[in-house]
């Protein structure tokens, strides 16, 4: 007879269709029965963590829930770090892990309930006559809140008999808004009162537009409004008609354009959660402009905002261009009076750093000449985070995967490489990472090597330090020797695990992305950019970040 194990894989592969992860004693009959049994894949990642970080960046990349799996104890603590984002990022996936058994704790046992529950995820144990429905009800839970959580196996439970898998009902999300109240109506007045009147208008969107399906809608409102477009780092391309985008706002934003954002007399932010550094720390907006936000989140995100809609981005968006229509409003002309392409050049760099070592500004440049334009940007975090964010562009939210931003961690870069190629297999997957993250998440240098093949391309930005910290704390005169790391030949070690290595001293030596795309995905292999850049060059918006304090 089919055991609890072998209903808990039926019962999660009608839902999804892969599953990242290690395998241990809590969790070997269940990647038997989702083996044996099931269509769904299992792709194997080499650190706890870095099967929830490959399912969270699977979601980011797809729209599709995807599964982790860890053993219990010291599998299950390794996944909190990935676990904490995934809940900060608000990413439904499931993460199945073994736990005690039902007699209870064993001497080496960890209250993993209450340690999933610390850092927001709900768990859902599964006994010998509910597994399937509890695995139904996880799964429809994970979905609606849009939240992810563990499902647990108890040990002594995995192998007993269930008798035959049950049908259950298909997982319906259905994520409930309250309705609007007289008073959201009259700051829906409110905002097309505003836009009907600006003679500088701004839209904002941000990746809870994205997850609305609200890019074409904003286009439209733009186009009626006459207004100029941003997004936040994780909304990059949710606007249709680039002639207009100003790019991204905040520290990752070039200098003419967030002086144009500033000039804004109106601005209306959708699905975005206006955090201190798209907001550049309350500077994004000049005193005196008139501030609307519309989002999901309870109450209003930062204390700018004077008129605040809880609703969803693209149905918000749509009433207020039929109320600006019914009025017949007129666009402003403001922005066929400015010239965004040029207000949004960046810096090009020097070539070369003060130290001598490879101005990472001019990487970054010729980097977005020569990666292919089919690409998907992984982000680890870092200082870094602003080259990648600022000279690479990417055709929609979908295509920006920033696993560890929501909870500020690093170390998250490799493992969200076979994440995004599982769900891309179309696409190149281009990493941005530093050493220090690099080196925190090396084990799945060999996952991502593995996984995506000729499709992948790492970029590791080599400055041989902990840029963040030298760059907040250095500066302040702290010792500088818990901020350094050794320079590490990152080229070579991913030789060693199959890929191509390249060390990079000058923008001439990049040349060897153009070799490497002239090849087939299928004769080519990975591809390691090291670049020995130098840690003397500031991004912006960490400037930003050190005068706030």
């Amino acid at each position: 007879m089919p055991s609890v194990s072998a209903h808990v894989a039926a019962t999660l592969s009608r839902s999804l269709d892969t599953v990242f992860g290690v395998m241990g004693n809590g969790n070997a009959y269940f990647l038997d029965a989702l083996e044996r049994d099931t269509a769904a894949r299992f792709v194997a990642v080499r650190h706890e963590a870095a099967g929830v970080a490959a399912a969270d960046a699977y979601f980011r990349a797809s729209g599709r829930i995807a599964a982790a799996t860890a053993t219990y104890g010291a599998g299950f603590t390794n996944t909190l770090t990935a676990l904490a984002e995934a809940v900060q990022a608000r990413t439904p996936l499931v993460l199945l892990v073994g736990d005690e058994p039902t007699s209870g704790l064993r001497p080496w046992g960890v209250d993993q309930i209450a340690l999933a529950d610390g850092v927001g995820a709900r768990t859902y144990t599964v006994g010998h006559r509910d597994a399937a429905a509890t695995v139904a009800i996880a799964i429809e839970h994970a979905h609606t809140y849009r939240v992810p959580v563990v499902l647990a196996i108890p040990y002594d439970l995995a192998t007993r008999d269930a008798g035959p898998v049950p049908a259950t009902a298909d997982p319906v999300p259905d994520p409930q808004l309250p309705p609007r109240t007289p008073f959201a109506e009259a700051v829906l007045d409110g905002i097309v009162e505003a836009l009907a009147g600006a003679r500088r208008p701004v839209l904002l969107g941000g990746r809870g537009a994205w997850l609305a399906s609200a890019g074409v809608v904003l286009g439209d409102l733009a186009e009626a409004t006459g207004a100029l477009t941003a997004s936040t780092a994780l909304g990059r391309g949710l606007f249709p008609d680039a002639r207009f985008d100003l790019g991204v706002a905040g520290g990752f934003g070039a200098p003419g354009a967030m002086a144009l954002v500033r000039e804004a007399d109106v601005a209306v932010v959708f699905g975005a959660a206006l955090n201190q550094f798209t907001m550049r720390f309350g500077e994004l907006f000049a005193p005196g402009a008139r501030v609307f936000q519309v989002d999901v989140a309870p109450t209003a995100t930062h204390p700018n905002v004077g008129g605040y809609v809880r609703g969803d981005a693209a149905e918000v968006a749509g009433e207020i261009l039929r109320r600006l229509r019914a009025r017949g409003a007129r666009p402003s002309d403001w922005r066929h009076s400015v010239d965004v392409a040029a207000a949004r050049q960046q810096e090009p760099g020097a070539g070369t750093g003060p130290d001598g070592r490879l101005d990472p500004r001019s990487a970054a440049l010729r980097l977005a000449e020569l990666l292919p334009e089919d690409r998907v940007i992984v982000s680890d975090g870092g200082h870094f985070l602003g080259w990648s964010n600022m000279y690479w562009p990417v055709a929609s939210p979908d295509r920006m995967i920033m696993v560890g931003t929501a909870y500020q961690s690093i170390g998250l870069g490799f493992p969200s490489v076979p994440g995004a190629a599982v769900a891309r297999p179309e696409s190149t997957i281009v990493l941005t990472t530093g050493d220090g993250g690099g080196l925190m998440a090396l084990a799945d240098l060999e996952t991502a090597v593995r996984v995506a093949g000729g499709r992948g391309i790492a970029v590791v930005w080599n400055d041989a330090q902990y840029g963040a910290e030298v760059n907040n704390y250095g500066v302040k005169g702290l010792a500088l020797d818990p901020m350094l790391i050794p320079e590490v030949d990152f080229a070579a070690v991913a030789r060693g695990f199959g890929a191509e290595g390249v060390v990079v001293r000058t923008v001439a030596d990049l040349d060897a992305v153009a070799e490497w795309t002239a090849r087939s995905p299928e004769e080519r292999p990975f591809l390691l950019l090291d670049l020995r850049v130098s840690g003397a060059v500031i991004a912006p918006f960490w400037q930003e970040i050190a005068h706030a304090g």
